[in-house]
């Protein structure tokens, strides 16, 4: 094969900067051709240049598409932070493969429902979880010699990516990107400018990591990315690396806030121009911590989603005025608080969140496999509930009515609760997050017992067998048993009823 001639300026403003409707994959052979010397990519003891990221990720694009990789495919990305994950992102785009990254942390079953629900052509992890899928790639085991890292030829994947999450009923649910693997303004941010340094401390396989740490790197960008989140690491990254902008999830904010006072006092966090948070609500003495560590100005929060339906933002300093709030909308989207009957409510009444987004047609509005959306007419929600005051500014009053954040991850009960209910002493089981001072919230499963069935001293050897069938992230901290109806005559169940119960009764 003829080596492949690449055109830095047809992918690259002379400024260095990515032109609209560049490929992602060229976007990153066209930086290793200008500054390939320059530091790209840094996980762990691992540090690789633009010229060795990209010639290690045109090497495994072939060895993808050795196995039948092709445009249109989907690849299945599974396994810890490693750079392996960021080089399978981009091969996949290099092919015209649309990647599809999922929670490593998953049990086989839960991995094999997705793989059912993704099709893919090849699954790439790294040994640490098997696969049904007879055409896997371990990249521990992988060699790449021999194979050529010159660039690829121009690819786009349209849909442009999967990404994989737990649905509302408990079982999986893949959101489709709908727009293709180009450079434009869905992939821009005001916040993130080019050839800076990004600091992520999440796993890969979620949103927020990859708005820090895949596309930085299409903008020449060097991307240090954690292999896991440690706070006393953290900080000497921050050190280390000078981060223009980090991402943290609000238990990682707690967990450097509570460190000894003397060591987050003495560590130099000047660098940090952007302090960007998502993902759960931020305690608000947090909150404040932070802001008299690095400047309210510096902190910005973010309410969204991957569906990319509607977004608030609020800085630090804008929240020290309106404590609580997640911000307003961009002039592009409109938020409406409706009732449950579908009737807009007024300023300070709690209704669900919903976005109308302006210009948003049919070619570029997300989709579900295995869960349906909320959409209705011009209205589209992630099913939150909460309020907007006069001035405009958005309150959360529940983080979807069933949905348990624990850590910054979204939980959802349904899966946790049809394992408990598998047992033959269970008729029903409710799963509710209470306050967890470190982790935001801990599961708490309410169960109840069959008549004759007496409540055992341990929950957990109880439902030894059960919590085998549920990730260990997704299985309760505690447990309550009672012969007390849980589901009322309509068959539902009151969680937040419940969990105000248990709140108000400390």
């Amino acid at each position: 094969m003829a080596k492949q001639t690449l055109a830095v300026s047809d992918y690259l403003h002379p400024d260095g900067t990515p032109r609209d409707g560049a490929p992602m994959g060229m976007l990153l052979s066209a930086h290793a051709a200008c500054r390939g010397s320059a530091t790209a990519l840094v996980i762990g003891e691992q540090e690789l240049s633009f010229s060795e990221l990209d010639a290690a990720t045109n090497r495994l694009a072939r060895a993808l598409a050795e196995r039948g990789v092709k445009n249109g495919d989907t690849v299945m990305i599974c396994m810890p932070n490693r750079v392996e994950f960021i080089q399978a992102f981009y091969a996949a785009w290099k092919l015209g493969a649309m990647p599809c990254p999922v929670s490593y942390r998953l049990v086989p079953g839960e991995l094999a429902e997705l793989e059912q629900l993704v099709q893919p052509r090849c699954v790439v992890g790294d040994g640490s979880v098997q696969f049904e899928a007879s055409n896997a790639l371990n990249v521990s085991d992988l060699s790449l010699d021999g194979i050529s890292g010159d660039p690829l030829p121009p690819a786009i994947a349209e849909p442009g990516k999967i990404i994989a999450s737990g649905g509302s009923t408990g079982r999986p649910k893949l959101t489709i990107d709908p727009i293709p693997s180009v450079w434009g303004p869905d992939k821009a941010s005001t916040f993130r400018p080019a050839m800076i340094t990004t600091l992520s401390a999440g796993p890969l396989y979620h949103t927020m990591p990859y708005n820090y740490c895949i596309l930085p790197l299409a903008e020449g960008s060097k991307v240090v990315s954690m292999e896991r989140f440690e706070p006393t690491e953290w900080l000497r990254l921050v050190e280390q690396h000078r981060p223009h902008s980090v991402i943290l999830v609000p238990t990682m904010m707690s967990r450097i806030a509570k460190l000894p006072a003397g060591l987050t006092r003495a560590a130099d966090l000047s660098s940090i121009e952007v302090l960007f948070h998502a993902a759960a609500m931020c305690p608000p003495d947090i909150k404040r911590w932070w802001i008299d560590r690095i400047g309210a100005e510096k902190i910005l929060e973010v309410y969204g989603g991957t569906e990319r339906i509607g977004s608030t933002m609020i800085r630090g300093d804008e929240w020290l005025a309106h404590p609580g709030s997640v911000g307003k909308p961009p002039p592009s989207d409109e938020i409406v608080i409706v009732s449950e009957d579908g009737s807009e409510l007024p300023a300070g009444a709690i209704g669900e969140i919903c976005f109308r987004r302006r210009g948003v047609g049919p070619g570029t509005r997300y989709r579900y496999i295995g869960s349906e959306t909320r959409i209705r007419g011009e209205l589209d929600s992630f099913g939150d509930m909460g309020w907007v005051d006069d001035n405009g500014y958005l309150y959360i009053a529940d983080r979807r009515t069933d949905m348990v954040v624990v850590a910054g991850v979204n939980i959802f009960p349904a899966e946790i609760e049809a394992a408990i209910e598998r047992h033959d002493g269970v008729l029903c089981c409710a799963v509710i997050g209470l306050p967890d001072e470190d982790l935001g919230n801990r599961l708490h499963a309410i169960v109840e017992l069959a008549e004759g069935v007496a409540a055992p001293d341990d929950g957990f050897e109880f439902f030894a067998a059960q919590l085998q069938q549920i990730a260990p992230f997704k299985r309760p901290r505690s447990f309550e048993f009672t012969h007390e109806r849980l589901r009322d005559d309509a068959g539902k169940v009151r969680r937040a009823a419940l969990r105000e119960a248990r709140i108000g009764n400390g």
